[in-house]
């Protein structure tokens, strides 16, 4: 599913040359679910937002599902985002005048899906999460765990072959973030998504079926 091919990136802060990333090659098949460690400032952030196409790599090539990133202009990257990822973040990113089932439904829109159909998937998705009861409740009433859920089946929405997760769990009680992180397992068997989990917590990193190591830019 996803191919980093001799990858580096480098950036000047200030006066001085950063290399993010050196040399990096690393495969990632179909419907795994692998977590991405490392200290700050290892390079992880670096390395999913080049999968994401958020990032051009100064050498080397990102193929995410056959198609080389490089090759895209920008509109066709924002097109190969929207239909190829999904995103969970550590603060949910959930706009707040929204209600659950408007979140969920909201990257339909970008999609051009029409508003029944947007609601009738939204509200489909919620009920597997056991989000029934919450989905006309707003980011500030919904606890935690369930604000999670709710980001998890926002990013599902549009049926991505990956899903990138940044500290999803960073936010949450040790008990609410375990059950986050069942779900991205549960998500990765049964629909057979890609996950990328990127963690500080070698407790959450166990979830993973891989654990990949970043350290000062390379592979460890």
């Amino acid at each position: 599913m996803i191919r980093l091919e001799n990858i580096s990136v480098e950036y000047r802060l200030k006066a001085e040359r950063v290399q993010a990333l050196r040399n990096v090659n690393l495969e990632i098949t179909e419907g795994s679910f692998d977590a991405i460690m490392g200290a700050s400032g290892s390079g992880k952030t670096t390395l999913i937002q080049l999968i994401a196409g958020l990032l051009t790599p100064t050498a080397g090539n990102v193929v995410v599902s056959g198609q080389n990133l490089r090759e895209l202009n920008d509109r066709a990257i924002s097109e190969f985002r929207n239909r190829t990822i999904g995103f969970v973040f550590q603060f949910f990113n959930l706009p707040s005048y929204y209600t659950a089932l408007e979140n969920v439904a909201l990257p339909l829109v970008f999609a051009g899906v029409g508003e029944s159909e947007r609601r009738a998937r939204a509200r489909q998705l919620l009920g597997e999460f056991g989000l029934e009861a919450r989905m006309h409740h707003k980011p500030d009433q919904l606890s935690g765990g369930e604000a999670q859920r709710v980001a998890i089946a926002r990013a599902l929405i549009g049926n991505p072959k990956v899903i990138l997760a940044d500290e999803p769990t960073g936010n949450l009680d040790r008990e609410t973030g375990t059950h986050v992180l069942e779900l991205l397992q549960r998500v990765s068997r049964e629909r057979g998504v890609t996950v990328l989990l990127v963690t500080h917590d070698e407790k959450a990193a166990t979830f993973a079926q891989r654990i990949i190591l970043i350290e000062k830019g390379e592979l460890a």
